[in-house]
This record gives C-alpha cells, structure tokens and sequence, in this order.
C-alpha cells in the first residue's frame, strides 16, 4: 500500500461534488475507464467496461444490487431499465445523488432505484441483502480498504457475488520513480492510498469471499488517459475547472501521471469477480416485495 498526502472526508466530499459537472461535460454519461477493444470512441469503450462487468457478474435480471461509488447514476439505470435489477446506489456527493435520481426519474426507473447520499464506510444496510455487489472505481477513495471488504461480505447473501474493478500499486516492490508516481496521482485524485492486487486478495480471503477471476484490464484502459491529455490540453472545460478551483480541482494536472504509471508498472487496473459461499441450510427463497436494504 502506498498512501497519499493527509486527507479528510470532507475534502473528498467537496471535491467530488465540485468535479462532478466536469466529469460530465469531459467524459460524458459513464464517469470511470473506457475499455478498448479497437478503434472505439471513448464513449463506446466506457459502455464497454460496463458490459464487460456485467458479463464477469453473470447477470441474469431481477438482481437485487448494491452500486458503490455510483456516481451520476448511469450504470445503475442500466441496471434497472435493461436487467430489471433493483439498484441501490450509494455515493458520498449529494451532487451526483440528486443527479442520479433525477436520471433514473428521466428514465422511468424511479421505483426501481433508491440513490443514497451516504460514505460507505458507515453507511447501514441489511446483511445478507444483495445477490450483486457492483464497485467500479471507488474503493480508491476509501480509507480502511479491508475493513470495506468485510463489509462487502457481510451485505451479500450467501451465493451473490461481486465484482470489483480499482485501481492498484504495480506488483512486486516498487522503484523510487514508480512510488513517487503512485503518490502523486493519490494527491491529485484525492485517494488516501492505492493498494496492491495482493493485498486485495488477501482481503477477499480474510473476508470468506472466493476469487472466481482476476482480469488486469490495464492495457486495454490506459488509452483513457492517454486522450484525455491530449483533450485536456485543448478543452475550455478544462479552463473552467481551474477557474472553479485549482486546488480542488486538481486532478486535471496528474493525467500524465497516471499514465505513466501505467506505462511503467507502477500501477495497474484490475477487475475482480468474487463470490460468497452459499451457506449450508438452504437459502430461502426472496420475498416478490422485499424490505428495505437500509438499516433506519
């Protein structure tokens, strides 16, 4: 584990309900990776990550999934709209709850949706609650990574899975280069730290969660950074951002950063598809109208 520079909550909380809007008008619906195949257009390639996780959480329809770090909401409506899914969303920034809402009200999928403006390292919900537990691009922000995973244990019934896509430390120990790069992309993204593929692992194990696969999606997510450099440099959202604030906003100056990290090793992208056992009794069958996953 590398950490970064000291940070609250808070800042986190005001950062990221700051960033919001620009995420938006740079990257557009999906705020996370593209996953390139070809040629794709960024957008395309931001789809494509978003199917590849649900092809690794075998989706059925109907699930009942827990979305952490679910941003603006766009993944979650998906869920809803294409897989009848009922989604709970949980996001630190009342920014992006309020716009997720609004979306899936756009959508007509309201009453399948409940978008909770919440830090998931505290947050309540009902154990043995979800069959699918959807983290894309969020445990980076989160400062007891391990104690999150048990959490995530606990809020899976037995037989659900999860699938967990982040942002990791390059494998085996790290030059002086790579770590100084690693610090500097926790600094201008805001993350307390970034953790290895490893320790992860070791979490699923001390939590009684199987690794049923273990994908590095690097080379196929690095051109992300790749051209949004290059927009980055051109874009007048860009200007409006340092406008808004440079210090909070600074994320706009590290993407040469993480890009060579990439590169380099120094970081890597991995997708994790895990699975709790089913426990030995017989798992009864759900209820057509459940309660409430949130612990009032």
């Amino acid at each position: 584990m590398i950490r970064g520079p000291a940070i609250e909550k808070r800042a986190i909380r005001l950062s990221t309900d700051l960033a919001t809007p620009f995420y938006r008008l740079f990257w557009g619906r999906h705020i996370h990776h593209g996953l390139w195949n070809a040629a794709e257009s960024p957008a395309d390639a931001q789809s494509n990550l978003m199917e590849a996780v649900i092809r690794e959480a075998r989706l059925q329809g109907g699930e009942r999934v827990l979305d952490i770090g679910c941003g603006i909401g766009t993944s979650a409506v998906h869920l809803a709209k294409a897989w009848d899914c009922d989604v709970t969303g949980v996001t630190i920034s009342r920014v992006q709850q309020q716009w997720a809402t609004l979306g899936a009200l756009v959508n007509g999928v309201a009453s399948r949706t409940q978008f909770l403006a919440a830090d998931v390292e505290t947050v309540r919900l009902s154990p043995d609650a979800f069959d699918l537990i959807w983290v894309v691009e969020c445990a980076e922000y989160l400062f007891d990574k391990a104690g999150f995973v048990h959490r995530l244990a606990e809020w899976l019934r037995p037989g659900g899975r999860a699938v967990v896509c982040a942002w990791e430390t390059g494998d085996g120990p790290l030059s002086e280069d790579s770590q100084r790069r690693v610090y500097e992309v926790c600094a201008g993204f805001g993350y307390p730290s970034l953790s290895s593929g490893e320790e992860y692992r070791r979490w699923f194990a001390e939590a009684g969660l199987d690794v049923e696969r273990r994908s590095n999606w690097t080379q196929r997510v690095s051109r992300t950074w790749e051209i949004s450099w290059q927009n980055s440099q051109r874009s007048p959202v860009h200007w409006l951002a340092r406008l808004a604030g440079r210090e909070r906003l600074k994320f706009w100056d590290h993407y040469l950063a993480i890009l060579t990290a990439y590169r380099t090793g120094g970081m890597k992208y991995e997708c994790w598809s895990v699975s709790k056992p089913n426990a030995d009794s017989p798992v009864l069958e759900r209820d057509a109208s459940p309660s409430s996953p949130i612990v009032k």
